[in-house]
């Protein structure tokens, strides 16, 4: 089995060896390593979510790293909702700030948590296939033009295997579903799957809904999400 937690990194961006400095800081640099590397940083992102459809992964949460971004938006969302904080209490950084609180290490949030298995963070990863197919978008001449930008991205033939695979294969949200055992684990699916799609069009917030409403996630804790996940986007 392929790391599933280095695919995450390589779509949602990763820490790249030499940034520092603040979340915002790191956004920048690895935005300048993006451009000077277009298959390094988060270029499976754009390939495959960069379609016609438009979609856009965040900026800020880009450059905390793959499965830290959205175990640390999981976590924000989720702590928020259960102080009785309002969601629309949830703003945009100042520049002074860290966007991504990092979870208490006995947290299941937490990326080292047993709960974030290399099993689990390959459901992360469908979750977002799945999220980025369900306005129906991705035909197969569209699959055939993100696999050719995928095979030049540096993965293995199994990792390659495994996104052409799902590209292909129809929605499976029963799978998604099955694979929550923990209420945050539900939250992170959740997560993973508003990073990837901005739901402009009714198929794509219809899937939400759907999911939202299959994870058994009451209506206030997806208001934080949203709310959560729409302030780190930049």
């Amino acid at each position: 089995m392929f790391d599933a937690k280095k695919l995450l990194d390589q779509f949602l961006g990763s820490q790249v060896p030499g940034l520092s400095g603040s979340v915002r800081d790191r956004a920048g640099q690895a935005a300048e390593i993006a451009k000077n590397n277009p298959m390094k940083a988060g270029a499976l992102a754009a390939a495959i979510f960069g379609t016609k459809t438009g979609r856009k992964l965040a900026g800020n949460a880009a450059a905390v790293g793959g499965i830290a971004a959205i175990a640390g938006l999981g976590y924000l969302a989720y702590r928020n909702y259960q102080s009785g904080k309002s969601p629309q209490a949830v703003t945009q950084p100042q520049p002074t700030q860290e966007l991504l609180p990092p979870p208490p290490v006995d947290s299941p949030f937490h990326p080292q948590s047993p709960a974030l298995s290399n099993s689990f963070a390959l459901t992360l990863v469908q979750a977002m296939i799945a999220a980025a197919k369900a306005d129906g978008h991705i035909d197969a001449g569209e699959r055939a033009h993100i696999m050719e930008k995928v095979k030049v991205s540096g993965l293995d033939h199994e990792a390659e295997a495994f996104i052409e695979k799902e590209l292909a294969d129809p929605l499976d949200i029963d799978a998604l579903v099955a694979a929550a055992t923990t209420e945050e684990q539900k939250v992170e699916i959740y997560t993973a799957s508003r990073l990837t799609i901005e739901p402009d069009s009714r198929a794509e917030r219809g899937y939400l809904d759907l999911l939202a409403g299959r994870l058994g996630l009451p209506d206030a804790l997806v208001e934080h999400i949203e709310a959560t996940v729409s302030a780190a986007k930049v």
